[in-house]
């Protein structure tokens, strides 16, 4: 992007860009570090055995991080950005809309210890779904709620709890919820210093979106109902 591009885009875009208008964006990927500064375990890298992968966007991904990783089960965090049509995008180019990407969290979570059922409620309480695109006064494409699905399994839990979700807050007096629910594309890391972000900045910006009204869904499901796990990513 040239500077005059940057400095005269809308960063409250509110509707998306055609894969023509996109940034060409790179083919190097992001450096980030190995290892995860709160957790301890790999930021990259296969999955370990028996645990599932989960990406979720829901505003930004700074204080989105850090309420996942100190969720029991969770096993690793990173954020990036994911949906669009920029390869390897920098912080600025998504923020300038135009890229199409949403900032999100990706998970490695054990299903033994937490399901995706109970990440789908965290997920929904932690955020207004209902905000199209931005949250609060976060504006812009990039604020967006969305469900990244890995498999048949992640989709329908993610469906269910949207529908079950939508209920509850018609019933508060919230609008329709714009979540997406889309098959996962490819996951872009953010920068090294959005990496757990408030654990290097503990007083930094830390929003949370929240509607107040708790979610049906996840305290009753079981580890091993396998909605409940998700499905391993190949």
């Amino acid at each position: 992007m040239g500077i005059l591009d940057f400095l005269f885009a809308d960063p409250a875009k509110s509707t998306l860009p055609s894969p023509a208008d996109a940034l060409p964006g790179r083919p190097e990927p992001m450096p980030v570090p190995k290892r995860h500064t709160v957790l301890g375990t790999l930021l990259a890298g296969p999955l370990p055995d028996g645990a599932r992968e989960a990406v979720f966007g829901l505003g930004c991904f700074w204080g989105a991080e850090k309420t996942f990783w100190q969720t029991p089960g969770v096993i690793s965090t990173a954020v990036g950005y994911a949906g669009g049509f920029t390869p390897n995008p920098t912080y600025g180019e998504v923020c300038a809309g135009r890229t199409g990407h949403a900032e999100v969290v990706r998970l490695v979570f054990d299903p033994a210890v937490v399901s995706y059922a109970d990440l789908l409620r965290i997920f929904w309480e932690h955020h207004d779904p209902t905000q199209g695109m931005r949250q609060g006064n976060d504006r812009g494409t990039q604020y967006r709620s969305t469900i990244h699905v890995f498999g048949p399994e992640q989709r329908a839990a993610a469906e269910a709890s949207r529908d079950a979700y939508q209920a509850v807050l018609a019933k508060a007096g919230y609008g329709t919820i714009t979540t997406e629910v889309v098959d996962a594309p490819p996951f872009y890391y953010a920068e090294e210093y959005h990496q757990q972000y408030l654990d290097k900045n503990p007083g930094g910006y830390c929003p949370d979106h929240g509607t107040g009204v708790s979610c049906p869904i996840g305290l009753s499901v079981q580890a091993s109902d396998p909605v409940a796990e998700g499905t391993a990513r190949a």
